[in-house]
């Protein structure tokens, strides 16, 4: 019997990379127009190659951006970038559709629900809040609370422990088939990918069930559970 469900929450709680797109053009238009004297494409580029270098989640890409091409930080080109990225993620950092429906949904049905995120615990916590999502959440596991990303098992386990549930118990759904998908599978969880955020072009998910609407959730779960719809 279904308990708990964990849920993913970039690409699967939140379309993340939309709202990373809008909020870097923005960004590098406002730092443009404060003087910054390099073409967009090539302002994109050395963001792109900051963020493969730091990660995607990297804080102090502008700050990186800057220092790289004068050997200092410009703040009046820094602060420009940084209010528009801030002021563009936050109109651009919305919900799938359906996804506090299935939320309130799946509390109705008594189930526990988690987070597990290879986010810092500051910026998913943001991101929740932002939604109004921080409230709803039994327990939420980040990068900061295990030191480990998926697809390790220990924020999986982690956040089992905290939902005092047993892998068989739970669901996990997911964007990334090799993190949420192989890493969830490692401790017992049964697996649900979140084909409608997929960035990666999967074929294959190797997961118990696929979903193209975040609402299909809740039938998985009653039929997980034999409840009659």
């Amino acid at each position: 019997m279904i308990k708990a469900v964990i849920f993913d929450l970039d690409n699967t709680l939140v379309d993340f990379m939309l709202m990373k797109r809008q909020a870097i053009d923005a960004a590098v238009s406002a730092m443009i127009d404060a003087g910054l004297k390099l073409t967009r494409e090539d302002i994109h580029a050395r963001i792109n190659a900051i963020y493969k270098e730091r990660g995607i989640e990297f804080q102090n890409v502008f700050d990186q951006l800057l220092y790289d091409e004068f050997n200092k930080v410009d703040f009046k080109i820094l602060s420009a970038g940084v209010i528009a990225y801030r002021r563009a993620r936050e109109a651009a950092l919305v919900p799938y559709p359906h996804v506090y429906s299935t939320l309130m949904e799946l509390l109705k049905l008594g189930l526990r629900l988690g987070v597990v995120s290879d986010a810092p615990a500051r910026e998913a916590w943001l991101r929740l809040s932002y939604l109004n999502l921080h409230h709803i959440f039994d327990h939420v596991v980040t990068f900061d609370d295990t030191g480990e990303r998926k697809p390790n098992a220990a924020p999986f386990k982690r956040a089992l422990e905290l939902l005092g549930v047993q892998g068989h118990e739970s669901l996990m759904i997911g964007d990334w088939e090799e993190r949420d998908v192989v890493g969830a599978a490692k401790v017992g969880m049964k697996t649900v990918f979140a084909r409608y955020g997929d960035t990666f072009g999967t074929v294959e998910s190797n997961a118990d069930y696929e979903v193209n609407d975040i609402a299909e959730l809740i039938d998985i779960v009653r039929n997980e559970n034999s409840i009659r719809l």
